[in-house]
């Protein structure tokens, strides 16, 4: 059975014993906003959480989780609790009393909520909608607005929430709500919560500039990313509005590379993603005036320490076996390779592509460089101005021809190749396919053949 089906049986089976099964929360707003909702959250009223368990067992296997309140899921993709109100107890995303009460009114449980889009119900027998906050309305005119001035600073998540929020459904977010965003401290949040809010802002959105402005606005970014900070500030070559510099320019890079991972896995959507926030992350340290012009020289390597702990505060490590971390320091190192060899005086050797690949994955470092160059056009900027990505298609297209776009090309003399040929294993063994390699990359090698014929000389 769908879930929608499930949704509906269930409403019935709790109103044939008096109580009330409600849609909540994030599935309502979206149905309301005209996109299908992933994720279905109920809100059972009226009956107490054992009747409720019963209930639910005749739909299935019923998975109980949560240590200070208990939602059932079913299935992956519902939710079923009963209505609840929260107590701040101490410093802390869990930092809270959590009581269920199904005895509570409509306006009392959705008070707990954070912006009044997400405290809107919905009744799936007759579809009548209850707004006590009036969400629609805020819907409607494209703003975040927090349900209760009292509860909402509570919650520190909640000031990301609003930047991810205004990322993914372009909405502006009202001037109150502001305020005591600014106020909150989130330093409380843990690394796991931090990049559940900046994945989100920066996968979902098609432009995560809104959100990273946001961060800035809301006062995150001066907490807990000093990397971005940082870059506030720093001149940009060409000259910017003097009001936004080089964090003007990640902005526009970050929604550049949002339009170029569409066709990759999770993991490499992140290391997009991500290198391309961090990619100028060593220029606070390295810019400076000189002939005539800013200049930032070496930032690609000065990127690297501030890039490690930007990924340490979001908890980025290795996603889905792929090395998340390592491939977003080594796009930050080499996102100007392919500019500096497309500019080189002299032709740039097929070996060095092949080095290369063996360091970043080129196909990634293409789609940050590219995103980099466009992230040069400034909407005042004359479109015959405009920076292209002429050296990066060059770079891609190079790339393809050496079918390295994905990893470097596999060794073609192998160790039991040796064996096979006579040689007893020894530690000389690696210095001589060491040096079969760099021929390989060098195309000096291109065959199984002649890179035995030259180990042999070797030996």
């Amino acid at each position: 059975m769908n879930p929608a089906g499930k949704i509906i049986d269930l409403a019935k089976s709790v109103e044939a014993i008096g109580g009330r099964a409600m849609l909540v929360g994030g599935c309502v707003r979206d149905e309301l906003m005209g996109s299908e909702p992933k994720d279905l959250d109920v809100e059972v009223y009226g009956i107490g959480p054992e009747k409720l368990k019963e209930i639910l067992e005749a739909f299935g296997s019923v998975n109980e989780v949560g240590e200070a309140f208990t939602v059932y899921k079913i299935g992956s993709d519902l939710d079923i609790s009963i209505p609840r109100r929260e107590r701040k107890v101490a410093r802390g995303h869990r930092g809270f009393i959590i009581e269920g009460d199904p005895g509570m009114t409509f306006e009392e449980s959705a008070k707990r909520r954070d912006f009044t889009i997400n405290a809107i119900l919905k009744d799936p027998l007759t579809n009548e909608i209850i707004d006590p906050y009036d969400g629609r309305k805020d819907i409607e005119r494209k703003l975040l607005r927090m349900v209760s001035p009292e509860t909402f600073a509570e919650d520190s998540l909640r000031v990301l929430r609003g930047a991810q929020f205004a990322a993914r459904f372009e909405f502006d977010i009202a001037p109150e709500t502001v305020e005591i965003c600014k106020s909150i401290d989130v330093t409380d949040l843990p690394k796991e919560r931090i990049w559940n809010e900046m994945e989100k802002l920066l996968l979902k959105a098609e432009k995560p500039s809104i959100g990273l402005k946001w961060l800035y606005v809301l006062g995150v970014v001066d907490q807990i990313f000093p990397e971005m900070k940082a870059l506030v500030g720093v001149p940009q070559e060409p000259a910017w509005h003097p009001e936004g510099d080089v964090d003007v320019h990640t902005l526009m890079v970050a929604d550049e590379a949002r339009k170029l991972i569409n066709d990759l896995p999770y993991e490499k959507k992140v290391s997009v993603m991500l290198g391309a926030v961090a990619h100028d992350f060593g220029k606070p340290p390295t810019t400076e005036f000189f002939d005539g012009r800013w200049r930032s020289h070496s930032h690609d390597e000065a990127g690297v320490g501030p890039t490690l702990t930007f990924l340490d505060t979001l908890g980025i490590y290795t996603l889905n076996g792929y090395d998340v971390r390592n491939q977003i320091v080594q796009l930050v190192r080499y996102h100007l390779k392919p500019g500096e060899y497309f500019k080189a005086k002299s032709p740039v050797g097929d070996g060095a592509f092949r080095r290369l690949s063996r360091k970043v994955e080129p196909d990634l470092l293409y789609r940050v460089a590219k995103a980099d160059s466009l992230g040069r056009n400034p909407e005042w900027l004359p479109v015959e101005k405009w920076f292209g990505s002429e050296a990066q298609e060059w770079f891609i297209e190079k790339v393809r021809e050496l079918q390295i776009e994905q990893k470097a090309p596999e060794p073609i003399l192998m160790g039991r190749h040796l064996i096979e040929i006579g040689f007893d294993p020894s530690p000389s063994f690696k210095k001589v396919l060491d040096t079969i390699y760099e021929l390989q990359l060098d195309g000096k090698i291109i065959s199984l053949d002649e890179a035995i014929f030259e180990a042999r000389k070797l030996f």
